[in-house]
């Protein structure tokens, strides 16, 4: 039997964390390649490149190949990942584990779903794995998860277009509250925009601002990480 193969991206950057912890939850259950951008690219949706060039890096640790840094988006990433950059054609596309919920309205801002709805555009099953804070990360409750998760999907013949978000309550394991198949919310930002001068006199502005919901919250990806399960959208 083949052994599978598995793609991870992300939007964080191939150093953060997150991707290390997706790469330690999934490591021996196939073959596991690693492409992500080289930098924090997130927000950035499901932008592609298209006037410039594309600079791609090996990177190593501990002296080991350990995957490719892409000097561009997240999407690119899976791009140049399935056409050019791997050798064999990638049997499950996972991105993550994302730094924060990827909920909502976010799901169209943010670039580790879109790397996961690349792949499934290419045709391959594809998963997004976010934990839902930004702070004090339990990163040892996300690898549970996406290990359960990938090892769930890879004894299954999954459709060709998959495509799974899977948002992660930032809690202990022994206090995740169950799995639930949920819809994706109804949200929009709030933004606000602080006027800000630089030594120079310019004028520049930082966006702050909040989550809000627009529609009712029952059965929703926000709701179920309320009530501390996994939401798988």
């Amino acid at each position: 039997m083949k052994t599978p193969h598995l793609l991870l991206c992300n939007d964080d950057g191939i150093y953060a964390p997150g991707i290390m912890a997706l790469y330690e939850a999934v490591r021996d259950l196939g073959t596991v390649s690693i492409v992500a951008p080289e930098t924090e690219r997130s927000a950035v949706g499901h932008a592609i490149t298209l006037s410039d060039p594309i600079k791609i890096k090996r990177v190593r640790r501990n002296g080991a190949f350990a995957g490719y840094a892409v000097a561009g988006t997240p999407a690119d990433c899976v791009k140049l990942a399935v056409t050019v950059l791997l050798k064999r054609r990638p049997d499950l596309v996972i991105s993550g584990i994302n730094l924060g919920p990827n909920t909502g309205i976010s799901v169209i801002y943010s670039g580790t779903v879109s790397a996961a709805t690349e792949g499934a555009i290419l045709g391959i099953p594809s998963v997004a794995l976010s934990l839902a804070t930004f702070t004090d990360p339990h990163w040892d409750t996300a690898r549970h998860v996406a290990r359960r998760l990938v090892g769930a999907l890879l004894a299954r013949r999954l459709p060709r277009r998959l495509l799974l978000n899977v948002n992660v309550p930032n809690r202990p394991r022994e206090r995740l509250r169950g799995i639930a198949v949920t819809r994706m919310g109804r949200s929009r930002f709030a933004e606000i925009f602080h006027r800000r001068t630089t030594p120079r006199g310019d004028t520049y502005y930082w966006m702050d601002g909040e989550l809000q919901r627009t529609g009712p919250a029952g059965g929703t990806d926000t709701r179920a990480l309320e009530y501390g399960r996994v939401a798988v959208t």
